[in-house]
Order: structure tokens, then sequence, then C-alpha cells
């Protein structure tokens, strides 16, 4: 494997067997536990509407997670790069999902609503700029087949 290439491993394990199995489809819990070396377990289940635990992350929510995650951490890296210094960031993301009659479905879209704080206003313009260049280097908006959209909102701290 090349400097290049970077590869990721966990283990999704069903914990719902509730003692029929699959027998029917009110018969199991959709629960299960993401497991990754060395980090404590994720709890996951299905989204409520699919009669999933609503005290447990659903995949929706980790897919909007990972699209919020990799755009900050990819516009951190931009700021440093531009030289622009960012005191905090926070973002209220929303991603919409379209169910299909077959069953199916997909997301339509996401949309970031990064607030970011920086330490001079003269880069307020520079900030907002940079989302487009964080955005095309984030590898999960880039490996997805949906608009990830942005609204950001620029201050400077005691503004």
């Amino acid at each position: 494997m090349g400097l290049d290439e970077h590869r990721y491993a966990l283990t999704v394990r069903w914990t719902g067997n509730l003692g029929n199995g699959t027998s029917s489809y009110r018969e199991y819990s959709r629960n299960h536990d993401v497991e990754i070396p060395g980090l404590p377990v994720l709890k996951g289940s299905a989204d409520p509407t699919f009669r999933g635990d609503r005290s447990r992350y659903n995949p929706e929510q980790l897919l909007l997670t990972a699209l919020a995650q990799c755009h900050m951490l990819s516009f951190l890296h931009v700021a440093v790069r531009h030289g622009v210094v960012v005191l905090s960031y926070e973002d209220d993301a929303t991603g919409l999902m379209r169910l299909n009659r077959d069953g199916s479905g997909q997301f339509e879209n996401v949309t970031l609503r990064p607030r970011v704080t920086v330490a001079d206003s003269a880069h307020i313009a520079m900030a907002e700029d940079m989302h487009r260049e964080a955005n095309a280097l984030c590898f999960i908006a880039r490996s997805v087949n949906f608009p990830v959209l942005h609204v950001p909102v620029t201050t400077t701290a005691g503004s």
C-alpha cells in the first residue's frame, strides 16, 4: 500500500436478535454495535421511522456527521494554508432524504451551516470563500452523489 492509499476497517455486529431472528419485520431489533479497535463501541440502530431505537445513532445521522466533520477538518486545513486564524467553528448541518415507492431511498442534498469565528476581520471574505476549497478537498463530499451545500456565517471575536 502506497502513501496515497488509506484503508479503514471496522466491524458492524447486529445485536437485535430477540429470539426469533428475522422471522417477521416486527420480530427483531435494528440495534447493532459498530466496533473500531481502540475506540468506544458506537451503538447504532435504524431511524425510528424504520423501527429503530431513537437512543442510538442511525446511518443517516452518521452520514451527515461524516460530511460535517470532513468539511470542518478540510476547512481548518485550508485556513492554515491561507493564514486565516480560526477561533471557533460550529455547524448545524441538515440532510434531506427521500423515500421511493419501492422502499429504497437516497439523500437529495445536505446543507452545512458553519458558523466560523476568525481572529482578523480582514479575513472574513476570504474565510467565506474558503468553504468552496474545503468542499473540493473533503474526501467524503467528493464521494457522495448528491450536492453538499454551504451556508456559512463568518464573524470575528467580539462581533
